[in-house]
């Protein structure tokens, strides 16, 4: 099994990282910061205008470690890796069920999304039903139930193709309806009032996406890992600069991942409204404080162990990325019948 090898964030504008020996350093003002094993790291996250060394750049490059450069706010501006070593014979069965056949996939994908969407629903109303308002609680039922009648329309049969996004998209819609109902926070301004995006123009979606940009560097490393073409999807489909297969492997995962870990840190008061800031254009960003609570809570969330049914075994969910771009890996080779999603339960 792989190895859960490090991701370092370095947040700290004005920051330098450099190599010394076979170290990574992080220097903040010509301190030593931090100091890590190159051998010990599987890729190197920047936040805003951080120095990086040539010798480091190279270094990185040739041990197969990614290094993402996002603006301050945690959009993605670039990635600079090494030669690619993909299995030939595995991209070239990708590239062909993604242009022939991938109902099935897509469907299993699907599956795993709404599945876990319902999950988190669940689980609120096992944690905290009794303290709802009984409007929330009939809102969030409902939403329960109509995700459980889109999974039974689901696993019928492999549907088309656009009806399957057109199953996700729905399934969204009651997802998100009702998110709201699901936060405690006391601040007025922590309210979820719809996703919004590119920018996110309140504190709930400036949580999500930052969330959703470090899911989607993982599943792209993950798919990475194994040989597949991370911009070659089956849900997501072809666009010039998107990680397709990396978003396709994410849609099941973000639900647990990344909504739930918003969900604790708003609900037990870790974020505050005064956690984000507002620019000129109405966008919304995460203080350079609350980006290293959300990093920091990021990481030991990824500690946090799991029983994977398919596999029968107990891995921490850092590895599930890569543990399902492995299974996917063997279903387009042939050795699996079908992709098996994760279920969180």
């Amino acid at each position: 099994m792989k190895k859960l090898l490090n991701t370092i964030y370095v947040t700290s504008e004005g920051a330098s990282v450099r190599k010394d020996g076979e170290n990574l350093v992080v220097e903040i003002e010509g301190a030593e910061r931090a100091r890590v094993p190159l051998h010990m790291l599987a890729s190197l996250v920047l936040f805003g205008p951080v120095y990086v060394s040539p010798a480091l750049i190279g270094a990185c490059a040739r041990a197969g470690i990614s290094i993402v450069i996002l603006s301050r706010f945690g959009r993605f501006e670039a990635r600079v890796e090494g030669p690619a070593s993909g299995n030939v014979l595995l991209r070239r069965a990708q590239y062909r069920v993604s242009d022939d056949a991938p109902e099935e996939i897509v469907r299993s994908l699907v599956m795993g999304k709404v599945s876990n969407q319902r999950a988190v629903l669940m689980r609120t109303m096992r944690d905290y039903g009794r303290d709802l308002e009984q409007e929330k609680r009939s809102r969030i039922e409902g939403a329960a139930d109509r995700l459980a009648g889109i999974l039974r329309g689901i696993s019928k049969g492999p549907p088309s193709v656009d009806a399957l996004r057109g199953a996700e998209g729905e399934a969204a819609r009651h997802y998100f309806a009702v998110f709201d109902d699901l936060i405690r926070s006391p601040d007025i301004e922590l309210r979820f009032k719809g996703r919004s995006r590119r920018p996110p123009l309140d504190p709930v979606n400036a949580l999500l996406s930052f969330l959703y940009t470090l899911l989607t560097h993982d599943c792209r490393s993950a798919a990475e890992s194994v040989g597949l073409d991370p911009a070659v999807g089956f849900l997501h489909r072809d666009r010039p600069g998107r990680p397709s297969l990396a978003l396709d492997l994410m849609e099941e995962l973000r639900p647990v991942f990344v909504d739930r870990l918003a969900l604790s840190l708003l609900n037990r008061r870790q974020m505050r409204a005064r956690d984000f800031e507002v620019q000129d254009s109405g966008a919304i960003f995460l203080t350079d404080d609350a980006r290293r609570t959300v990093l920091n809570a990021w990481q030991e969330r990824k500690r946090k162990e799991r029983r994977h049914d398919f596999i029968g075994e107990t891995a921490p969910l850092g590895l599930v990325p890569y543990l399902q771009a492995q299974l996917l890996a063997r279903h387009l080779r042939g050795d699996l019948d079908a992709y098996p999603p994760w279920f969180w339960k």
